[in-house]
Parts: C-alpha cells; structure tokens; sequence
C-alpha cells in the first residue's frame, strides 16, 4: 500500500472517528443532564455508543464525501489491478481443465 492510499485511507478513518467521539460526547453530556435517557435497564454505556454510532452515521456519509471518494480514487486501481489478475488466473485454470477434460 503506498503512503498516499495509506494517507488518504488513514485521513478518512481518523475523521470518521473524530464525528463517532464528538457524537458520543454529545449524546453523553445529553445524558447526562436529562435531555435523552441515561439507560434502558443496565445498558447505559452499550445505548450511549449504539445512539452515537446512529448519529455520526449520517453526519459521516454527508460531511466525509470529498475524503470518501479521494480515498475511493486511490484505492479503484488497486482494486482494478487484483480483478484483472483474478480473472488471468481463472483463465489459466479454465485452459488447464479443458487441457485435462479434452486428454
């Protein structure tokens, strides 16, 4: 993996979970002052993260698009380039069946 894919692929997560922890800070201040409920029975932390997770979700998809597709960019060669050597090696497996079917 080269540095820029790493960059932009480290960018990337390091923003989602930049949104996840400001949502959750958010959602536990809330809690904590009585806005939204603290807990469902003894669930309180396992809430607080599910209600965060449902929150920076969304905000990810809008506010992280340009980073998204700047790593999608760098990532679709790569990608690209293991299809194409799949498919060489399925065609070499398939020459190799009909060479033994055919014998």
């Amino acid at each position: 993996m080269s540095s820029s894919t790493k960059s932009a692929t480290l960018r990337y997560t390091g923003l989602r979970l930049a949104i996840f922890a400001g949502c959750f800070a958010v959602v536990a201040v809330l809690a904590y002052i009585g806005v939204i409920p603290e807990s469902f029975g003894t669930a309180n932390p396992l809430w607080l993260v599910l209600l965060a997770t449902v929150i920076s979700a969304p905000l990810s998809f809008v506010l992280l698009r340009n980073q998204r597709d700047a790593m999608s960019a760098q990532l679709a060669p790569r990608v690209d380039r293991a299809m194409g050597k799949l498919r060489a090696n399925q065609g070499m497996e398939d020459d190799a069946d009909d060479a033994a079917r055919s014998a």
